[in-house]
């Protein structure tokens, strides 16, 4: 067994407690190595070894990279489980979940071909990030100003306004007002487990 492999510590203050346990068995259920899932997601094995262990608190971003990679969704890597996949998700469920600054909720059910979220972007977090990935992506702002980055092409998007692109162009979202930016964001969920895909540079270690 790989010494990476160990068995992990309780999480971290602060951190996600359903994220490392759940992180570890969905990679091995993947039939993914520690070195091939870093991979696949930007990171350093090192870095990723630290998130399966609770040493550190992943971010939104890494959340949805591990998920498509291991063909699951976000509810799972955090735990979640339903009893059936109804059709209706109330307002009242939606459990709030804090990550790499962000804060987001489920606003659909899990396990389906795309997952829908309502998300706050806090001013100044992972503006500097660029994500690159499969699938396609819809976003569209309640709240606040979005700065929003599509290869070469800065767009500044308001209340009511939306984007729906191609993943596999580079993109970077950012809060343009210190008061953040709310966002509804629909995005598909690749069911290949060996999906490559990759979150900006994989030395950004995020907080």
């Amino acid at each position: 067994m790989n010494a990476s492999d160990a068995a992990p510590p309780a999480a971290a203050d602060g951190g996600l407690p359903a994220v490392a346990p759940q992180l570890r068995a969905l990679r091995r259920r993947a039939g993914l190595t520690l070195e091939a899932a870093a991979r696949s997601a930007g990171l350093s094995p090192a870095h990723l070894s630290r998130l399966e262990t609770g040493h550190r608190q992943p971010s939104l971003p890494m959340l949805l990279a591990l998920a498509r990679i291991y063909g699951t969704t976000v509810s799972e890597l955090l735990g979640e489980t339903v009893a059936d996949r109804d059709a209706i998700v109330r307002a009242a469920d939606m459990e709030p979940t804090r990550a790499g600054g962000w804060t987001y909720v489920q606003a659909g059910a899990p396990g389906r071909g795309m997952q829908a979220l309502r998300v706050r972007v806090p001013y100044g977090s992972q503006g500097d990030i660029v994500r690159v990935h499969p699938g396609e992506e819809w976003l569209y702002v309640l709240q606040g100003r979005l700065r929003l980055r599509l290869g070469d092409t800065a767009h500044l998007l308001g209340p009511g306004d939306s984007a729906h692109f191609d993943s596999l162009t580079p993109h970077r979202l950012a809060a343009d007002d210190h008061d953040g930016v709310e966002l509804l964001f629909v995005h598909t969920l690749l069911q290949s487990p060996t999906a490559a895909l990759c979150l900006g540079s994989p030395t950004g270690e995020l907080p």
